[in-house]
């Protein structure tokens, strides 16, 4: 649902009072508003987590193979 342009003009004339009252207070604001805004970093974020995920699940399997070769390996040399 967007915004109508009266609604987009009184929200800039409040953007602007706010600047001009309290610049550190419309900087949290803006970045608040460009964290809500941006849909980019939501998935990139589950793609680092999914990536994370694998690669863990990639070692401890290369892990468990590599025991159960050295298992394998002392097995048959002790026989």
């Amino acid at each position: 649902m967007g915004l109508s342009g009266r609604e987009r003009r009184l929200l800039a004339e409040i953007e602007q009072g706010l600047e001009r009252d309290d610049p550190e207070l419309a900087r949290r604001v803006a970045a608040i508003n460009k964290i809500e805004s941006d849909g980019i970093d939501y998935p990139r974020a589950y793609s680092d987590r999914l990536r994370v995920w694998a690669l863990t699940h990639v070692w401890i399997i290369f892990a468990v193979a590599g025991v159960v070769i050295v298992l394998l390996l002392l097995a048959v040399l002790t026989t």
